[in-house]
């Protein structure tokens, strides 16, 4: 699968790196691609080139620059492209930046109303986004969007990739799913904890 990746800081790197692994094609978009190292396999290019080529694009720069990359790149991602959130609407103070009766992900939405949205990766420290696991132990990977066919793509995305993928429900999801990141940001940065952790959801053996 051709994955573009809008975002080229920690989060699309280890991404990227996770998407090789499981051999899909990997294109970084960037406002400054000449400047960029990609990793192994993977090549660079202007944000709306890389939208175009794309199956499936992962939005992966900070919250406070969605606006600008919509503008760059929203008219790429009409016709039903599966776009990945995975943002948190954080503030600078590290704050929620939105309430709970909406979330960073029904936000850019909004932005990019021609795109099937769906939320994922945003609880996951980019340390472990290449492999999805911490040591041996599978991460789970909360997904949630309302097109039932772009979520199943995104979930066997993470699977590929080696997380323990879980079906959040709908897009209306990550209002739960952004203070989760949040809280396991608030952890990680306690020296008590450390920020080697990652949440599992655990089932019970039937």
């Amino acid at each position: 699968m051709k994955i573009g990746i809008l975002g080229t800081g920690s989060v699309g790197q280890a991404l990227a790196k996770g998407f090789l692994k499981a051999r899909h094609d990997v294109r970084l978009g960037s406002r400054s691609p000449a400047k960029v190292t990609a990793p192994t396999g993977a090549t660079t290019g202007p944000l709306k080139e890389v939208a175009a080529w794309a199956d499936v694009v992962v939005l992966a720069v900070p919250y406070r620059a969605v606006k600008e990359t919509a503008i760059e790149a929203g008219a790429a991602l009409v016709g039903g492209k599966i776009l990945v959130d995975a943002t948190n609407a954080l503030s600078a103070s590290g704050d929620l930046a939105v309430g709970y009766t909406t979330s960073g992900a029904e936000e850019i939405a909004k932005l990019f109303p021609g795109a099937k949205i769906v939320k994922a990766f945003n609880t996951v420290f980019a340390r472990f986004m290449a492999t999805g696991k911490v040591g041996t132990e599978p991460i789970s990977l909360f997904v949630a969007g309302d097109e039932p066919k772009a979520k199943d793509v995104v979930l066997r995305l993470g699977r590929d990739i080696g997380f323990d993928a879980v079906d959040a429900g709908p897009l209306r999801s990550a209002r739960l799913l952004e203070p989760m990141a949040m809280q396991i940001i608030r952890m990680g940065s306690n020296p008590k904890i450390g920020w080697d952790i990652a949440f599992r959801l655990i089932r019970r053996s039937q």
